[in-house]
């Protein structure tokens, strides 16, 4: 019988974030849940219906909520396994609009509150034998940009996300952490609202948009895969590989 394992979700109130801590949920693993909305989070929590894998912490992700996240998982379930770091902002604005507010919300609340997370859960996992497994959610959009939408400001700091995997990667590898992270194209979420499908669905090879099942998919493989690190799974429909017609 396999262990349960302790994973951490930041971002989990909703969309991608929320169906990866479903996931874990379901097959038994511990979950500690974050997202901005104490209350949603509350919601979330009890929607999941396993009241004994579950711990909530809310908070803006950072340094502050990081080190919240690792003690709670501590206290409650022993350790951390897991870190999946979804929390984030994304929007765009042209190029020549953006403010340094602008470029500051994106790197505090992408880039630095993923680096500081993942700071607070690799020392927890430096504490123990074993090592551990971290999974980074990043955009196919580093690798293949689209001219209709510009969102310099929100990509920096998503690019920093995918510098930040490998880097870890490497200098981690030594002490049993792996760190790779997923790279979805356009998925359904909240975030994508009421965009026009068909039209995102053509800038695929499979000509449609991505379910959040699918990135979860990604995130539970890479989360157990024990000979992968450093890669970058780019989960969109083969968006960066060519285009349906």
């Amino acid at each position: 019988m396999t262990m349960a394992k302790t994973v951490i979700v930041t971002g989990s109130s909703s969309g991608i974030g929320r169906d990866i801590a479903r996931a874990f949920v379901a097959r038994g693993d511990n979950v500690v849940l974050n997202g901005r909305d104490a209350d949603k989070l509350t919601r979330v929590a009890a929607e999941l219906g396993a009241p004994e894998q579950v711990a909530a912490v809310p908070g803006d992700i950072g340094a502050a909520t990081g080190a919240a996240l690792v003690r709670v998982a501590v206290e409650r379930f022993g350790g951390v396994d897991v870190l999946v770091n979804n929390a984030g902002v994304f929007g765009a604005k042209p190029f020549v609009e953006v403010t340094e507010q602008d470029l500051d919300v994106y790197l505090t609340g992408n880039l630095k509150g993923t680096y500081f997370t993942t700071q607070a859960v690799v020392r927890q996992f430096l504490t123990r034998a074993g090592g551990g497994s971290i999974v980074n959610i990043g955009t196919v959009l580093i690798d293949h940009a689209l001219a209709g939408l510009p969102a310099s400001a929100a990509l920096v700091s998503k690019g920093g996300i995918h510098a930040l995997t490998t880097a870890l990667a490497a200098e981690l590898a030594a002490d049993g952490i792996r760190v790779n992270a997923v790279a979805p194209g356009i998925i359904r979420t909240p975030l994508f609202g009421d965009g026009d499908e068909r039209a995102s669905g053509r800038l695929a090879l499979l000509n449609r948009i991505g379910e959040v099942a699918e990135t979860t998919a990604a995130v539970l493989y890479l989360a157990d895969a024990a000979f992968t690190t450093g890669h970058i799974l780019p989960v969109d429909g083969g968006f960066i590989s060519g285009r349906a017609a």
